[in-house]
């Protein structure tokens, strides 16, 4: 013969479920918490008031028509092809962000390859970085930013 269903087992479900929905959110809290930092920019306010003069840099680098292209080699190390830029004085520097912000960033020194291209005398370690790179050349600057795997 089985017990009657009191209400002392359905304040027990009750406890029991709760408690893996308390245990799941606190779980899921602290993972997102510690993967992420939570800052694109220090001041949201400054940013939005120097938002209008970053579209115009925007528009100009644009209007450049230079463009990049960065690889990862099979050494780690970071090439990157150059187009559109003119011929000369041209240097690159850059740097690499973990877009997790889980490692220390690295600053890229490039040495050139010829023909536009460019080689960082550095590898970078194993996973996805974000590359910021700048260029001058003919007394303009052009910057970018592109993921290398």
């Amino acid at each position: 013969m089985s017990k009657p269903f009191t209400g002392r087992h359905m304040a027990l479900v009750m406890v029991a479920f709760f408690g893996v929905v308390i245990a799941v959110n606190v779980t899921m809290a602290r993972l997102a918490g510690s993967t992420f930092g939570g800052v694109v920019v220090e001041n949201s306010y400054v940013a939005s008031q120097n938002f209008n003069a970053w579209l115009d840099k925007a528009e100009a680098q644009k209007a450049l028509g230079w463009s990049a292209m960065a690889v990862r080699r099979q050494d780690g190390r970071v090439e990157v092809q150059l187009a559109g830029v003119p011929a000369g004085d041209v240097r690159l520097s850059g740097a690499a962000r973990h877009p997790l912000g889980r490692l220390p960033d690295h600053g890229l020194a490039f040495a050139t390859a010829g023909a536009g291209r460019f080689v960082s005398s550095d590898a970078l370690p194993q996973g996805r970085w974000r590359v910021r790179l700048e260029v001058q050349a003919a007394g303009q600057t052009w910057r970018g930013e592109q993921d290398v795997l």
